[in-house]
């Protein structure tokens, strides 16, 4: 009887404790909240079903349309030039507008013979790239930027015309890595992928301080 009252009075303890609040990680080892904070903003979105699937590979349409809302490429004034002609993205398809916008920005490259290719999957490598030049690529020297990259076991698959986005995205603390800080370049990008990067960018967004006032400083006796 005295054992069973014990238990019974930790477990009554236990009930009054506060609930230890934990952030839960998706399948894809993304934390949640950087889903939750992405869709919030609309700059990605669920499916039909609610679901997210981190897992889901990001085709280079799909890229398109999430850099246009995330860097509001819309609203850049080279986006008022006439409309390209790209054969394999006619004006009915879902992304027309937001593949014009990014080829208008110089944000994505077409292709030979000015296609885009809408369905291909992107690489992660291509998907930091892409990012980093809505974001804008820091010019560092080459030597400062294999030192950034050195900590990461895999760094030397990372292509040369990735080096320097790369190194940027790593500097600014956008870059997910697997556990042993390897990159993985050349490894399909992932919804998951994207929505940590995306999250990483709207935190540092909202830290920016407002722009203080200038007081106004009225005309001394010795102005001109």
């Amino acid at each position: 009887m005295r054992q069973l009252s014990i238990t019974l009075s930790l477990m009554a303890l236990l009930q009054t404790l506060p609930a230890i609040a934990q952030v839960p990680e998706s399948t894809s080892g993304i934390p949640a909240d950087s889903i939750q904070q992405v869709t919030a903003v609309k700059w990605m979105t669920n499916f039909p079903d609610g679901k997210f699937y981190p897992e889901r590979l990001v085709s280079r349409a799909e890229l398109a349309s999430i850099m246009v809302k995330a860097f509001r490429l819309d609203k850049r004034e080279a986006v008022t030039k006439e409309n390209l002609t790209i054969p394999d993205v006619p004006r009915s398809y879902w992304a027309f507008n937001d593949i014009q916008i990014v080829l208008k920005t110089d944000i994505m490259k077409g292709y030979r013979g000015n296609e885009f290719f809408p369905n291909q999957k992107v690489t992660r490598a291509e998907a930091l790239a892409i990012f980093a030049q809505a974001y804008g690529v820091f010019q560092f020297p080459d030597a400062a930027v294999n030192e950034i990259l050195a900590s990461h076991p895999d760094e030397k698959s990372i292509p040369a015309w990735a080096r320097k986005a790369i190194a940027t995205v790593a500097t600014e603390g956008f870059l997910n890595t697997d556990a042993q800080g390897n990159i993985s370049p050349l490894k399909p990008v992932t919804r998951g992928d994207m929505a940590y990067v995306l999250s990483k960018y709207l935190q540092r967004q909202q830290q920016q301080p407002e722009t203080p006032e200038v007081p106004m400083i009225p005309n001394s006796p010795q102005s001109p």
